[in-house]
Order: C-alpha cells, then sequence, then structure tokens
C-alpha cells in the first residue's frame, strides 16, 4: 500500500508535463505576438477662460499627457478667426480674429498610438463672441404730463469717472515701519482713473497697550494725503494678516481702547471717509479667524463702538449678512425700508462687504442659507455693499456675476484681486458694463423749462435723470441748480430731492424759483457737501457737453 501512495506523484507529474508541453508550430510558420492592451495617455486641455470668448481676446490653453507621442491639432475655423501659437509642447497660444457673426470653434488636439499608450484626442469648444458696439439705449419718449420747452441730452457710452463708486486700488497696509500714504501715490491713482483707495491701518504692535502717538500721527498723515490727492478711502483696521500669526486678534478691551483712541480721527475726516469695513477682528480684520471674540456679544460691543466712533453721515460694512442679522436679532422682515433709511439708526448704518464674491455657490462662507441671501439683497438698496472677488468658478460667468451685482446693488470692486476672475469677465464680454455700472450711473434724459422766461418771474423746470447704475448714491449728496448770469454772478436754488432716492431706473425731478435775470446759464451742482469747493468730488452726468470739470457744474440750458 505504501509504495503505491509513492508512485502516484509521479504519474502526475508526468500528466502535467504532457499537458504543459507547447504545440510545435506547423512548418514553415511563425508564431503570433501575444496582444498587449494599451494604456490610456489620459489626454487633457486646460485654459480655456469661459464657454464665450469675445473677439480680440488672447488665452494659452495647455495640454497635459502620459504619451511622449506629438501633439497635433486642428480648429475648425479660418486661421485669421483663430490663431493656435505652439509656445512648447504642452501649451497653445490662442489670439482671436474679428468674426463677421457669433461662430462656434472646435479645436481638437490628438496624439497617436505608441508602444505603451493608445491614440487619443482631446477638445475644447467655444463661442467666439462679436464685441458689442459702445451704443446707449435710445433717448425716452416724451412725458406728456410735463409741460415747456423740451431739450434732449444725448447720453455718452463707458466709464465716467465718478466719486465714492467704481473700482478701488490698494493704498496698502500700513504698519509702525512702513509710513504713512503718501500724496504722489493717490494721486497716481486717480490719474488711473479710480477715486477710491482701500487703506488697511495694522496695529500689530499695540496688542498689548495703546496705539502710539507716532502711529496715530501716520494715521492722519494718510487721510490728508487721501483728500489731497482728490480719493477717498475704504478704511479697515486689524492686527495680523498671516493665519500663522498669532495672536490673531487682542482681548476685547484693548480693541474697544484702541477705537477711543482712533474716534478723533474718524471725526476729523469725515470728508474723505467712504466707508468704514468693521475690521479689528480676527486674521485679516475679516471675522473668521479669531481667539477673543467667539461670543457674538463681544463682536456686537465692537460695532457698537465703532458706529460711535464714526460720523453719522458714515456706514460700517460687515463681512456676511449673518453678522447683522444675530447681533441685532433680525430677520428678513427687517431690511431696510425707504422709510427707515438714512435715519441715522446703527441699523441704518450698517452695510456689508463680500470679499469672495461669485466663488461658490455659498461666495466661500459668505452667506449660510438663502435667508440671508434675500435680506442682503433688500438691505443693500439702502446701504454701501462692495467687495472683491476671490477665485475663479461657474459662479462668476456674465450671466451669474451681472445678475448679482445687480441684485446686492454693488457700488465698489477691487481692481486687483482676483484678476483671473476679472479676465473671465474681459474675455466674455461683461467686464465693461459691469465697471460701468458699478455704484450710479446718472444720465440726464431731458428737461422741460417755462417757454418764454422772464426775470422776476416764476421760472419752472422739470428734468428727468436716469440711473443705469447698480446702486444709488449712498452717503449725502447736494443736488443744486447753480443760475449763473451773463456777468458771472450765481444763484444758488436747492433741490427738493436727495440723491440717495435715486436708484437705478428713471427720476423726476420739478421746481420753481423766480428767476435772476432773463439771461443766463443754468446748472445741476451735484456736489459733496463737505466738500463743495472740490470740483472733482462733484458727480458728472454721463452726457456729452454736460459736465464742466473745472466747476463740478452740468449744464441744463441757456437763456
Amino acid at each position: 500500500m505504501k509504495r503505491l501512495i509513492l508512485s502516484i506523484p509521479v504519474v502526475c507529474l508526468a500528466l502535467v508535463a504532457f499537458a504543459c508541453t507547447p504545440a510545435a508550430p506547423e512548418e514553415g510558420k511563425e508564431p503570433e505576438e501575444p496582444e498587449v492592451e494599451l494604456l490610456s495617455p489620459r489626454l487633457t486641455v486646460s485654459g480655456l477662460p469661459s464657454s464665450t470668448v469675445v473677439e480680440g481676446n488672447h488665452f494659452t490653453l495647455s495640454v497635459s499627457t502620459k504619451s511622449d507621442a506629438d501633439i497635433k491639432y486642428d480648429c475648425n475655423v479660418a486661421e485669421d478667426l483663430v490663431k493656435i501659437q505652439k509656445l512648447n509642447k504642452t501649451n497653445y497660444r490662442i489670439t482671436l480674429g474679428t468674426p463677421g457673426e457669433d461662430t462656434a470653434v472646435t479645436i481638437t488636439f490628438r496624439q497617436e498610438a505608441t508602444k505603451e499608450y493608445d491614440a487619443a484626442a482631446a477638445e475644447v469648444s467655444f463661442l467666439l463672441k462679436k464685441k458689442a458696439e459702445s451704443t446707449v439705449p435710445d433717448p425716452l419718449d416724451p412725458d406728456p404730463s410735463l409741460s415747456g420747452l423740451r431739450i434732449v441730452y444725448e447720453e455718452v457710452a463707458g466709464e465716467i469717472l465718478n466719486p465714492e463708486r467704481g473700482l478701488y486700488t490698494g493704498a496698502g497696509d500700513i504698519r509702525s515701519a512702513s509710513g504713512a500714504v503718501t500724496k504722489s501715490k493717490v494721486e497716481s491713482a486717480r490719474r488711473s482713473g479710480k477715486t477710491l483707495m482701500y487703506v488697511g491701518f495694522y496695529l500689530t504692535n499695540f496688542m498689548d497697550g495703546d496705539i502710539s502717538e507716532n502711529y496715530l500721527e501716520m494715521i492722519r498723515q494718510s487721510m490728508s494725503a487721501f483728500r489731497e490727492g482728490g480719493v477717498k478711502c475704504i478704511l479697515r483696521f486689524a492686527y495680523q494678516n498671516s493665519e500663522g500669526a498669532k495672536p490673531w486678534d487682542p482681548p476685547v478691551d484693548v480693541v474697544l481702547r484702541h477705537i477711543e483712541q482712533v474716534k478723533p480721527i474718524l471725526q476729523e475726516n469725515e470728508d474723505i471717509i467712504f466707508v468704514m469695513q468693521a475690521g479689528f477682528i480676527g486674521v485679516w480684520g475679516e471675522w473668521y479667524y479669531t481667539q477673543h471674540f467667539n461670543d457674538m456679544s463681544d463682536r456686537r460691543k465692537v460695532v457698537d463702538a465703532l458706529l460711535d466712533a464714526l460720523p453719522a453721515s458714515r456706514e460700517i460694512q460687515l463681512r456676511t449678512p449673518a453678522f447683522k442679522m444675530q447681533m441685532y436679532s433680525l430677520a428678513v422682515k427687517d431690511t431696510l425700508t425707504a422709510a427707515t433709511a438714512h435715519d441715522g439708526s446703527f441699523i441704518s448704518r450698517l452695510g456689508g462687504h463680500n470679499d469672495c464674491f461669485g466663488a461658490s455657490s455659498n461666495d466661500s462662507g459668505t452667506f449660510d442659507t438663502n435667508l440671508q441671501r434675500e435680506y442682503w439683497k433688500g438691505d443693500s438698496r439702502y446701504t454701501i455693499m462692495g467687495g472683491e472677488t476671490c477665485k475663479v468658478s461657474s459662479y462668476c460667468s456674465c450671466d451669474h456675476s451681472l445678475q448679482d451685482v445687480e441684485d446686492y446693488h454693488w457700488t465698489y470692486l477691487n481692481s486687483g484681486y482676483n484678476t483671473s476672475v476679472l479676465n473671465v469677465w474681459k474675455t466674455s464680454g461683461c467686464y465693461d458694463e459691469i465697471v460701468s455700472r458699478l455704484g450710479y450711473r446718472l444720465v440726464l434724459a431731458d428737461s422741460y423749462h417755462t417757454e418764454n422766461p422772464v426775470a422776476g418771474q416764476t421760472f419752472n423746470l422739470a428734468f428727468r435723470i436716469i440711473n443705469r447704475g447698480f446702486a444709488a448714491p449712498q452717503n449725502p449728496r447736494n443736488a443744486i441748480l447753480v443760475f449763473v448770469d451773463k456777468d458771472g454772478r450765481k444763484t444758488e436754488f436747492p433741490l427738493d430731492s436727495d440723491p440717495r432716492t435715486w436708484h437705478s431706473g428713471v427720476h423726476t425731478v420739478q421746481c420753481s424759483f423766480t428767476l435772476p435775470a432773463a439771461k443766463g446759464t443754468l446748472y445741476l451742482n451735484l456736489s459733496d457737501p463737505l466738500l463743495p469747493d472740490r470740483p472733482e468730488y462733484s458727480i458728472a452726468c454721463a452726457n456729452k457737453d454736460v459736465f464742466d470739470a473745472a466747476t463740478g457744474y452740468n449744464k441744463l440750458l441757456e437763456l
């Protein structure tokens, strides 16, 4: 029995050897190579700025692939419309020409198969859009309810340099060792078309005690530079500008003491402070990373102190709608109205700044709920809204962005950040519209006046003004008629109309006054009540041959 058991493996090995012996090839025939499954090179293309790109733009497409095979490309339209320049193996410069009409473009990149990688193709498609001509809307039809001699004013296209609105530029972060903002820097900003500058005062060296007199003087000098240079400032105080730098902020009592110290400076410079962001709390003063202000009641102490320190004509901006709603127990039904706006209350002086506009479905934490969105939409009609973009997303497309800046009544926007988002708007064709409509854009439509005026008698005037901007002017603003007779004598007639109520749309202003002389010129002066003799701070209407930069007056008519 034992010998039988030992013999079984020998038989099995013989059988296995027989089964594994390959069949001999047929005489004269080569053996076939086994098939090898080729890998995918994972060919992809990135860099398309938008699904719609306006003529005259250029951008770079980047190709990613695992294969070493040559990359070939082709395009469905002629080279005079889409020129493709190979910069290197993986980067391609795309320059767009001028189409006769909007044109669908597809660029395809291909690689042939190699021993290791399969053949592959990847494409990008976009709409090459004709640039919209700079046109202005047709004039309004005559208003049958208004009587008198009618004058129609011609609207102009493009950006109008005006105070307290538009793109802003940075004046820098001012620290103890950095020095004050200089007049030359401010003048340079104004020459570049900016009337707003952001300034951040960093109190890093004073987290354990009072702000030094030297630093307080630096703040005063910076404010003087803004005034002398002809701009206004968006103001913020903070302690740290890095998450890695701790402590992020000082205790509550230190912050309140610092606000007390800067109060006299804020009061002295009401005229050139456009708006103040709440700041002070957390890294960058953005109220997020904080060590001493996790209790909402402590945050309210800071806001109440700021509202007390800042002149009553000026607003404080909060980083999210939730802060205002939670600190002051407000709901959507409590948004400001025409009756409660600009009444001097703390609630009426709290606006918002969104520093991640269009970044995601909730703007990177700016909104927690749709109710908060609705609150800001209503509240921003009567308060200042501004901020900056922070990253490219599907929510910063032209359609999305135009709707949002209109819904939230945007007044100002950072020109330096995020430039990738601004470039999306430029290539997609909405940048110019957004920039020109930030804040107010006042256009004289027409006027109606007494047909045969007589000196010393009643002169009736009505004019219609259109605000094509996203928001009304928010800070106090004069509205005065100025009559200049042929000898240069001026007579002023204040209008019973507040420009802060001139929201988007058409507004009719009517008045009557005793005409000082039979001959002269009538102007509309929308000056700054705190800087009435500085014409660069007066509002220019977006009309042809109307605004006089030397006086700050808008010409209505000549008699």
